[in-house]
């Protein structure tokens, strides 16, 4: 990729997001502050001092918008409301007002890809005729063989099973995820018009910003071809070309018309979720006229092991080269098993996630926090017959599913639900045995897993040996990355077995017990040289 200097503007004041750290809240499971089990915005609101004593700089908050929680908020009915389980809109701006208030950004779900089968519009459609105006707004087909009784392509779900479900009168029409999460079709005027007027109703109420969900989705090819068929058709597997489901070339225009909405209001952004590990594919959607940010999960797919973590950084780096983007770091999220235990769990999973912390934090860019995350969270094995995620059924109980990393947080106490909520019964249950890893036990120990993510991002915040906004590698022992930042950071991680010996420099901080100058198996440090 040959950069374009006159691509790359210089940075405003306003691009308050190009180091920032931003921690996403997955809604259901943060903070309950009603007592019905489920979290909420009063939850949030609730918990909003901790968040700036954290030391982060801006939320990202997953859907909170009325649906019927097919796939818990991203089918959503009303892209304009709050869905009641979660507050109303008197509660949303009273914990926007606060956050900014303790000068932390918001920012919201977007979910332009889908809506709910229950959405007004999609009840419209079912009642209309083929070839209806209502119709239009999704898509709808004929479908092939006799009758037209098979689907109109061979497209899967990513949930499992086919992409499309008939409708009484013969049509289908196409879902990428669950039967009642139906496709826009963002060729309709209207579906274009609407997703702006969705926009414009909430950076009018002051977010910051918008995560917007299946960011390579929202455009479909021509005539909707077969695809190659793949053995995995899930989201999170970047299948190239053809899978003709996603990064499709329409999906650009809608991402610039997003942008010059965005450009009306200085100081908001948009970040998308992008499957897309294609350097050069990736990079198309941060240039200077679409978004801002673009999720690289990269180092959240990477195994534990040097090499494949630096090329993973690697990667990441290249995709941004020549674009007005910084690199966007995620460790873990509401989708994937969280580090912990992708990193072997138990002490070990923990050992590795504390050092893992310290490389994500000390690259140059942005960095997206999950909930729990500075707590040391793992993934929970659940029962068979409390699982909710969607996969579960469509896959036939194959595939189990992503509840086991959304577990509520637990934040004091040490008895389910540890303060999450009142209530005991939780919307998927707590396990016994978490005391120890509660935020109010670690606030009180020096060297938890919350005061080694305190005390990261507070020298990421004021020490000088940040500054600049590039890294160069430095040479490592085997099985060790070393890179140092133009302020001075040298950052050491240490995945190989034995303990190395560590570069010259005032020590900052540490993952592990570095006296006598040597870096432990599993660690990572900070220093300035």
């Amino acid at each position: 990729m040959t950069p374009d200097p006159a691509s790359v503007p210089v940075p405003a004041a306003v691009d308050w997001w190009r180091d920032a750290v931003f921690y996403q809240v997955y809604i259901r499971s943060f903070a309950d502050g009603d007592g019905d089990g489920v979290g909420d915005l009063a939850g949030i609101r609730s918990r909003l001092r901790y968040l700036a004593e954290l030391g982060v700089d801006a939320l990202w908050i997953t859907p909170f918008y009325p649906s019927p929680m097919a796939d818990h908020g991203y089918d959503v009915a009303d892209p304009r409301d709050v869905e009641p389980v979660f507050g109303d809109l008197a509660e949303f701006d009273a914990l926007l007002e606060e956050a900014h208030g303790l000068g932390l950004r918001m920012t919201i779900d977007l979910v332009p890809n889908h809506s709910s089968h229950l959405r007004e519009w999609f009840q419209e459609a079912l009642a209309a005729p083929p070839g209806s105006p209502a119709r239009a707004r999704y898509v709808f087909r004929d479908g092939r063989g006799p009758g037209g009784g098979e689907p109109p392509n061979n497209w899967p779900s990513v949930f499992g099973g086919p992409a499309w479900t008939r409708v009484p009168g013969g049509q289908w029409y196409l879902h990428l995820f669950a039967a009642e999460q139906p496709d826009l079709d963002f060729t309709n005027r209207e579906v274009l018009a609407d997703l702006e007027t969705t926009l414009r109703f909430w950076l009018a109420r002051g977010v910051d910003g918008f995560r917007i969900d299946v960011a390579h989705g929202m455009a479909k090819p021509e005539g909707l071809p077969d695809m190659v068929a793949a053995e995995d058709t899930g989201l999170f597997d970047d299948h190239g070309p053809g899978d003709l489901r996603f990064d499709q070339d329409g999906v650009h225009d809608v991402h610039r018309r997003i942008r010059r909405v965005l450009e009306q209001h200085p100081g908001t952004m948009a970040v998308g979720e992008l499957w897309v590990h294609d350097d050069d594919r990736l990079a198309r959607y941060v240039r200077a006229d679409e978004l801002h940010l673009a999720f690289n999960f990269q180092l959240l797919l990477a195994d534990w092991d040097a090499e494949e973590l630096r090329t993973a950084v690697d990667h990441s780096l290249a995709t941004v080269a020549g674009t007005p983007a910084p690199a966007c770091w995620v460790l873990s999220n509401h989708d994937r098993p969280r580090h912990v235990t992708r990193y072997g769990g138990g002490a070990s999973g923990t050992r590795r996630a504390r050092a893992a912390v310290l490389l994500q934090l000390a690259l140059p860019g942005v960095a997206y926090l999950y909930n729990g995350d500075e707590l040391g969270m793992p993934d929970v094995e659940l029962p068979d017959e409390v699982l909710q995620d969607p996969i579960w059924e469509r896959s036939g109980h194959t595939e189990r599913g992503r509840d086991s990393c959304r577990i509520p947080v637990p934040w004091s106490g040490t008895a389910a639900a540890y303060g999450f909520s009142t209530s005991p019964d939780t919307w998927l249950p707590m396990p016994a045995g978490w005391g120890a890893l509660t935020a109010e036990a670690q606030a009180a120990d020096a060297g938890s897993m919350l005061s080694l993510y305190r005390t990261a991002l507070r020298l990421r915040a004021t020490s000088p040996a940040f500054g600049g906004g590039a890294m160069h590698w430095l040479p490592a022992p085997d099985g060790c990355l070393a890179f140092r930042r133009p302020g001075g950071l040298v950052c050491l991680l240490n995945v190989s077995p034995a303990p190395v010996p560590m570069p010259e420099g005032h020590v900052l901080l540490a993952s592990d017990d570095v006296c006598g100058g040597v870096l432990p198996p599993d660690a990572a440090v900070w220093l300035h040289a």
